[in-house]
């Protein structure tokens, strides 16, 4: 990524972006090997971090598994960006993938973890989103959902799905929900198996 290619106001934009999206404390998130420890991973799993953005939950699952570790985003520059990282770290197991989560480019039946951490109240249609996300995972596969609860008197600047929606929309799926938590007062962690 250079100057030449995007601009500086571009490269401004991104950066913020990046910022944002790499720092916990911004995100309200736990540590993504603290939520890759929630589900039984085993090293030869495949799994499919939605919504990938810099690698966030990319990096660090490919360090756990052995198997390949899709990063889906529809930000070629984000993918772009966690490939230059996966190389400056020698990790050579993660395939990065240009699509979205409703129509996700993958075989079905293409991985046994599914991760979406704070990107699900992006998608303008989420029964779809999560059939496609059902469609892609192994039988017996995990989903993992993590989603900034939506507050009562909150505005509409910033899109949010509450906790028990999201529960509902995952059961009305077909998943099976065996784990819901809630981290911090503004985050919410929803597991659930196909």
């Amino acid at each position: 990524m250079n100057k030449k290619e995007y601009g500086s106001e571009g490269m401004a934009h991104f950066a913020k972006k990046v910022e944002f999206l790499d720092n916990p404390e911004k995100r309200g998130d736990i540590p993504p090997e603290q939520l890759l420890r929630m589900v039984p991973v085993d090293t030869k799993d495949t799994i499919l971090d939605l919504g990938a953005g810099t690698g966030y939950i990319t990096i660090p699952a490919a360090r756990m598994v052995e198997g390949l570790v899709y990063a889906l985003d529809i930000d070629a520059k984000m993918l772009d960006f966690v490939n230059t990282k996966a190389k400056k770290e020698n990790i050579t197991n993660i395939k990065t993938v240009k699509g979205s989560i409703n129509n996700i480019p993958l075989l079905t039946y293409a991985v046994d973890i599914a991760l979406a951490s704070i990107v699900l109240h992006e998608v303008q249609d989420l029964s779809a989103s999560l059939n496609e996300i059902k469609r892609v995972l192994k039988p017996g596969g995990y989903f993992v959902c993590v989603e900034f609860e939506k507050k009562e008197k909150e505005s509409d600047k910033h899109p949010r799905i509450s906790s028990s929606l999201m529960e509902q929309e995952i059961r009305n799926t077909g998943f099976e929900v065996i784990q819901k938590m809630k981290p911090t007062d503004d985050l919410y962690i929803i597991i659930a198996k196909k």
